[in-house]
């Protein structure tokens, strides 16, 4: 259910920082930035998934986590679950309108860092060889 500006209280009417402790926006984020939830974003913008084949494309994630991670995705609008009512029972997940466009800026980010990567261990070899090695 969407407010309008003027049902909306003095909180909601300001705007949102999600630098701010308080701030909705700050949960989002995290559901969106943590690792499962930017992995199952990921994958989820290849095209409707069941499940298991979510939780297979989603290499290491618990079934309980993926089950959490939905969730919290679907709560903020970016994932849309759809169980159809045959037997046994099938559930598909897809990304939203909203989930689609977070989905294209992370896959962008995604995609930058796995082209960096040669960058990335070489710093992280100086780094180690300059502390006496992890």
């Amino acid at each position: 259910m969407t407010t309008t500006q003027e049902e909306r209280t003095p909180e909601q009417s300001l705007p949102y920082d999600v630098f701010s402790k308080c701030c909705p926006s700050r949960g989002t984020l995290e559901h969106i930035t943590g690792r499962w939830g930017a992995l199952t974003l990921g994958a989820l913008s290849e095209g409707s998934l069941r499940f298991n084949a979510l939780r297979r494309r989603v290499d290491g994630v618990s079934e309980k986590m993926l089950s959490q991670t939905l969730h919290a995705l679907e709560r903020d609008g970016l994932v849309h679950r759809e169980a159809q009512p045959v037997n046994p029972p099938r559930v598909d997940y897809e990304l939203t309108p909203l989930g689609r466009e977070v989905a294209a800026r992370l896959l962008s980010l995604i995609h930058f860092l796995e082209g960096s990567m040669d960058e990335v261990l070489a710093s992280r070899e100086r780094y180690d060889a300059a502390r006496g090695g992890r």
